[in-house]
């Protein structure tokens, strides 16, 4: 029994290792109903916690977020000319790149890529 509790333990460590690594600078494409932007994600990863900036058309704000396995979500609020708001992506992260769904609150729903840089 106590061979298997430390197989299981010594598996669920190495899964640990195959965690994917998000820190670094990413080039998003963004596409709503209303256009397509280009921002800029600076992320810094803690484990599953995850934090940086966002910078777009309206400036420069900072993200927070979580990185569970390869799904990825992150938040910031921006300010724009329909007032400011909050911006969530969800999505998934395989290698490089990552791509999902954004709710940029008033202005509506899209979806999203990025490549890390």
């Amino acid at each position: 029994m106590y061979r298997r509790i430390v197989a299981v333990a010594a598996l669920l460590s190495s899964l640990s290792a195959f965690a994917a690594d998000v820190a670094g600078t990413w080039k998003l494409t963004v596409k709503m109903s209303v256009g397509t932007g280009t921002p800029t994600l600076v992320l810094k990863q803690d484990g599953e916690a995850l934090s940086g900036t966002y910078t777009g058309r309206f400036g420069t704000s900072p993200v927070k977020g979580t990185l569970k396995g390869n799904a990825i979500e992150f938040s910031s609020t921006v300010s724009g000319p329909m007032g400011s708001g909050e911006v969530t992506y969800k999505g998934t992260v395989d290698g490089g790149s990552m791509s999902g769904t954004v709710n940029l609150g008033p202005m509506g729903d899209g979806t999203f890529t990025g490549t890390m840089q």
